[in-house]
């Protein structure tokens, strides 16, 4: 039996003040993730339902690779517009549920308080929407219970704030380990395929032979 190999389209939204990537990843099927949604103003939130819309997507479930408070000011929104639930790392969960405060230190005085993760997501597990599965790595040291999202088939790694062109994520937030984040980077992320395209969690798409040779904190 011949094995399907399916192209997975990536949509990039840059929303909020912290300039965050919220991605759609979706299939031929017209089913559709939505990872990281960063959609803070009514402006964005009608940004991301008028490409859904266009495309004629089917949303199924919301990722966060972590709950950091600019990659979750739209779980809220996004839950209740396609009723669909929340999956996140059970570390993650002290700064889902203290995010209502933390969202006031940055100025989120509108921010809608996010949905508690219907299921918890893990290293080995595989998420699957039509007919791309995507392996979940664990990668803590931005914060705790950081994970990100690969399909080898596709080549592609949705990095969240792992791993940027030229730069790390940062670890001086609480819950932050340096250590934690360069061992994350040398055991899952390394180790994948020279071909791998990152998107991450801010900034431009990059590839992981390009970051070996010019991160300075991996080369």
């Amino acid at each position: 039996m011949q094995q399907r190999i399916t192209q997975v389209k990536i949509q990039t939204f840059t929303f909020n003040d912290f300039a965050e990537n919220t991605y759609i990843l979706y299939d031929e099927t017209k089913e559709c993730i939505i990872i990281d949604p960063g959609c803070y103003t009514i402006e964005e939130q009608n940004i991301l339902t008028s490409f859904i819309h266009q495309k004629k997507l089917i949303p199924t479930k919301i990722l966060n690779t972590h709950c950091h408070i600019d990659h979750i000011l739209g779980n809220k929104f996004v839950c209740n517009k396609w009723n669909i639930n929340l999956f996140a790392h059970k570390k993650e969960l002290p700064l889902l549920q203290a995010s209502k405060q933390i969202s006031k230190m940055y100025g989120f005085d509108d921010y809608k308080f996010s949905p508690m993760p219907h299921d918890y997501l893990n290293a080995g597990q595989t998420i699957k929407f039509g007919y791309v599965s995507l392996d979940i790595l664990f990668c803590p040291g931005h914060s705790p219970g950081h994970i990100c999202f690969y399909s080898k088939k596709n080549n592609l790694l949705i990095g969240g704030d792992v791993i940027f062109k030229g730069s790390i994520g940062r670890t001086d937030l609480p819950g932050g380990d340096y250590e934690t984040l360069i061992k994350s980077i040398n055991k899952e992320i390394l180790s994948l395929p020279n071909e791998t395209q990152i998107y991450p969690g801010h900034g431009i798409p990059t590839s992981l032979s390009e970051e070996k040779k010019h991160n300075p904190f991996i080369s």
